[in-house]
């Protein structure tokens, strides 16, 4: 589902060092885990901007004890989505 950005009771927004994140996608998936997405296009995917919401995806699914993923597929990587769902069952 889209993640609908600065609706206070209904988005997903990790803090960023000097503003909020909302990743484009959030999933609920059956085995009750969450699967966020934050899409980039190639050109875009390794600017600052770009490795600062990885690296907060990144920790956040590392501390999340397996209940959540993220993934940031590069433009049109998105056989990244499906390796990471397929990679945590």
């Amino acid at each position: 589902m889209s993640n609908i950005k600065r609706r206070e009771f209904h988005s997903f927004w990790p803090q960023t060092a000097s503003d909020r994140f909302y990743p484009d996608f959030v999933c609920k998936l059956k085995n009750g885990r969450f699967l966020v997405v934050e899409y980039k296009p190639e050109r875009a995917w390794s600017d600052d901007d770009a490795r600062e919401k990885r690296a907060l995806g990144e920790l956040w699914e590392k501390r999340s004890n397996g209940t959540c993923l993220f993934v940031m597929p590069k433009g049109r990587d998105l056989a990244g989505i499906g390796g990471k769902v397929g990679s945590m069952v």
